[in-house]
């Protein structure tokens, strides 16, 4: 390892802890909005209203814990698999500050109130701005150290930081063009079914170059790595890669079913969303292929058991997506709690775990040192997993019981429950028990962090010049 020090690990620290950070912080908020919905007296202030506070609780996780992630182990992977150091260090350093300055801004201008009214989107346009510009210096850093890397071979997991890299710009920019009427507020360019259809091609490509392919690139590197297995197909991996990044991008419309939005649309989305099925599930053969014969890893190798859970869930979820869009299905689905269910799975299995998987993984070897304590990892794990499972079926359950009221009707035609509040207070008990299930997961996230904390507290004090 004589070549390590030349690797650039300054931003990848301190986009991780960024990353821990804003995670417990979106967690707190989300665990506060599930009990607003049970107990209003919780909406203590107009600053603290579940209007306000929902927003601020998946844009925490998605930009405050997800991309700084993403970050951090991006730039740890293009330089490993480049052989090759950052292009740019300085540059990301700058980098990591401007991203938490932002972070905090856009905290504050949702709970003033600030807001695009778009999922996923809402920040105001001079915040779009400044989420441009950290795009752009995050990409000029990770196309400029692939560009100058020594390894000839692209492994798989380059191919999918580039999709999140182009992926995100196209998306994030092609919804948020917008006209701005003051300092802070502006309005879409798009109008009606249009705006609808647009923000909803983003909201599914986010999911498509956020909690896909971010993870997904994670995968392919650490399953290797943590079981000393050899991928078992290149080829599928790429692919499914292929094949993924084009279909993922017409499926946005299944959110809008039953909607005015033309049929046709409706259709294309539908038809590729059950594609999709085929090449999310080349990840996980693969995934799957590469253990074999060397399952038992699953009890000992902590590694393993976060990133073959997670692949697990991912092949779950994009069953599950898939048969949601179908009319059917979703007539007696959509808009009920069946979708944070679905939602849930996803971020709370697959994307977390394997975030996990990766910053367990990666932190040791950068600040040069061993895990804090396995034991401990072992507990995230059942604890994070064990939460995942109380939510998601509860709201699963929830979801299915929603919609079989709202569409219950009596011998002669009429509505079994008339009245929305007969089909409302029901819940109660069931998002009580999503609550349990977020408090679980949320000390499981808190075993991770003192666990990381307390690992690199164990590295070396750096050798004096």
């Amino acid at each position: 390892m004589a070549n390590e020090t030349r690797y650039e690990y300054d931003a990848v620290k301190g986009f991780a802890i960024s990353s821990l950070f804003w995670g417990v912080v979106g967690l707190l908020v989300g665990i506060l909005i599930s009990l607003q919905l049970v107990y209003p007296q919780l909406n203590l202030t107009p600053w603290l209203t579940y209007g306000r506070l929902r927003p601020i609780h998946t844009n925490a996780l998605i930009y405050g814990f997800t991309i700084p992630a993403a970050f951090s182990l991006f730039f740890f992977l293009v330089q490993r698999l480049g052989r090759a150091p950052l292009a740019f260090p300085g540059l990301a350093k700058f980098t990591l500050y401007l991203f938490n300055i932002a972070i905090v801004l856009a905290a504050l201008s949702l709970f003033a109130g600030m807001n695009q009214s778009k999922e996923y989107s809402e920040l105001e346009w001079p915040l779009d701005i400044v989420v441009v510009i950290l795009w752009v210096l995050f990409s000029v850093n990770i196309i400029g150290t692939i560009v100058r890397r020594t390894e000839e071979q692209m492994y798989v997991s380059l191919w999918y930081i580039l999709a999140t890299v182009v992926g995100v710009a196209i998306v994030y920019i092609g919804n948020n063009i917008s006209m701005p009427v003051s300092l802070f507020k502006s309005y879409s360019v798009y109008a009606g079914a249009n705006d609808a259809n647009v923000q909803w091609w983003f909201g599914h490509n986010a999911v498509a170059f956020v909690f896909t392919t971010i993870p997904l690139a994670v995968f392919y590197y650490i399953l290797p790595k943590s079981s000393g297995a050899p991928l078992y197909s290149h080829r599928l991996s790429i692919v499914g890669f292929w094949s993924l990044v084009f279909a993922y991008l017409w499926t946005g419309a299944h959110h809008l079913v039953y909607t005015p939005l033309p049929d046709w649309i409706q259709t294309v989305a539908i038809a590729f969303s059950i594609f999709l099925i085929a090449p999310s599930w080349a990840s996980v053969i693969n995934g799957y292929g590469t253990m074999n014969g060397r399952w038992e890893q699953i009890r000992n190798n902590y590694l393993v058991k976060f990133i073959i859970l997670g692949i697990t869930f991912y092949g779950l979820q994009t069953v599950q997506g898939p048969s949601q869009a179908v009319r059917a299905f979703s007539a007696l689905i959509h808009y009920t709690d069946w979708v944070p269910g679905h939602v849930h799975m996803g971020t709370m299995g697959w994307v977390t775990m394997t975030i996990s998987a990766g910053f367990y993984y990666m932190l040791p070897r950068i600040y040069n040192t061993e895990i804090y304590s396995v034991k401990l990892a072992n507990l995230h794990f059942w604890l994070v997993l064990v939460g995942q499972l109380v939510y998601s079926v509860t709201m699963w359950i929830t979801g299915i019981r929603q919609g079989a009221m709202w569409r219950a009707l009596n011998s002669d035609g009429s509505l079994v429950y008339a009245n929305f509040i007969e089909t409302l207070t029901p819940n109660y008990p069931f998002w009580n028990l999503r609550t349990l299930g977020g408090v679980i997961f949320f000390i499981g996230f808190l075993v991770f962090v003192y666990n990381i904390a307390k690992t690199i507290q164990l590295a070396p004090a750096p050798q004096k010049a």
